[in-house]
């Protein structure tokens, strides 16, 4: 049983966590570089040494602890701790860059996992806050446009500004792959869709053309000929019995995704010739012919063949109005199988093709997703042909002879 895979390490790490490293390193940093002396960096704590940092410190762990559940709370939390810690509260005092970088951390992640509208507001309040502190300088306004050089407020706008887009585009990528993740999972329940219900059109269109068949000639000699309708009947009734196995392995194979059965032994065309012998006893005679030596096959390759065999006869039964046709299975070219279905009907030729149903699209399809070659249409004197090459892959092909060996399954 498949287990999903461990995200990345740096995934695994809370937000929270995040936050508050970025924190001590913000607050720990100016004074662990110039050897505990605080009053000579302007990041560094102006108000009481190490036991004021200890109070900013805890009022910002508890911000980063909010950081998922409350984030704008957080966000007052993270700023309130980042501007006492700064003296950027007085008027003279430019708050640096790095000491937002706990704010700028939530804010990336807030951008990148919250909804907009919460990103939103956590990003109006860091930068309100901060034109406000840009404002309160003395002398000064916004440095960009003022001065020769950007301040160091003008630096923690910038910064988070920063911050903000790239927590933007994480989100972006994340919901762009989720979109693509739906998508995949939309195509790929479509595409089953399709494959149960050709599944199911090959499976049922065969087994009742031939009930319909039969069930028809006991009609005609009921009265005259008693046992024959018996013997219809009974060809009736076995297939029945054949196409409810067929839907019953289908529903088992179904099942099979959520463990509830094994799986189960697919058609191929080792039933060829129950299916020739039950065609022919329903009055339609199909003569079986093999070339080369049949080799082992892929288990999709040998149910598309048998498959384009059974909707081709199933096709002839139902609109040839003719008694027979010819089944033809070639081996002899290594790397490809090929199968043709013809007969020398009048019956109605633009049913058979493009435009009369389902059933040659669904072949036609089935072939084209095994990168075969698939033909369909009437023959020049008459009647139809059905032809289809599968290629095989060589590590399971045998190379055939160059003899021929036929086999018929008459009336």
């Amino acid at each position: 049983m498949s287990s999903t895979p461990s995200p990345p390490l740096l995934r695994r790490v809370p937000p929270e966590v995040w936050v508050g490293l970025a924190w001590c390193v913000a607050a720990g940093y100016p004074a662990v570089r110039l050897g505990g002396d605080a009053s000579q960096h302007p990041g560094a704590a102006a108000h009481g040494g190490w036991a004021f940092t200890l109070a900013d410190t805890v009022v910002a762990f508890a911000g980063a602890a909010l950081v998922r559940r409350l984030p704008v709370l957080s966000v007052v939390l993270l700023l309130i701790a980042a501007f006492t810690e700064t003296d950027g509260w007085a008027g003279g005092a430019q708050v640096p860059p790095g000491a937002l970088l706990a704010v700028d951390v939530a804010l990336c992640l807030i951008t990148a996992t919250r909804p907009r509208r919460t990103s939103r507001a956590a990003f109006t309040l860091v930068m309100a806050l901060l034109v406000a502190h840009i404002g309160m300088v003395h002398g000064n306004t916004v440095g960009i446009f003022t001065g020769t050089h950007i301040g160091s407020a003008d630096g923690a706008a910038l910064l988070a500004l920063v911050a903000w887009l790239v927590g933007r585009s994480g989100r972006q990528n994340r919901e762009h792959a989720a979109a693509l993740g739906a998508r995949a999972a939309e195509e790929a329940v479509t595409a089953e869709r399709l494959r149960i219900a050709r599944e199911m059109h090959d499976t049922v269109a065969h087994s009742l053309g031939i009930v319909a068949l039969q069930a028809g000639a006991a009609r005609r000699v009921i009265d005259r000929r008693p046992e024959r309708a018996k013997q219809a009947l009974g060809e009736i009734e076995a297939a029945g019995r054949d196409t409810l196995a067929a839907l019953r392995r289908m529903l088992v194979a179904l099942r099979e995704a959520d463990g509830e059965a094994s799986a189960p032994v697919p058609q191929g065309l080792a039933d060829l010739d129950r299916l020739a012998g039950a065609t022919t006893a329903a009055g339609v005679r199909v003569e079986v012919r093999r070339r080369g030596e049949p080799g082992p096959l892929p288990p999709e390759v040998d149910l598309a063949a048998f498959r384009i065999v059974q909707e081709s006869v199933t096709n002839v039964v139902r609109h040839a109005d003719t008694d027979a046709c010819v089944v033809a299975v070639d081996h002899r070219t290594a790397g490809e199988l090929s199968v043709e279905v013809t007969d020398r009907g009048r019956g109605l030729g633009p049913v058979r093709g493009a435009g009369g149903g389902f059933g040659l699209a669904g072949l036609r399809e089935r072939v084209a997703l095994l990168r075969g070659e698939f033909e369909a249409g009437p023959l020049p004197g008459g009647g139809f042909r059905v032809a289809a090459r599968l290629p095989v892959p060589v590590a399971v092909s045998v190379p055939g002879s160059s003899g021929s060996s036929a086999g018929e399954v008459g009336a």
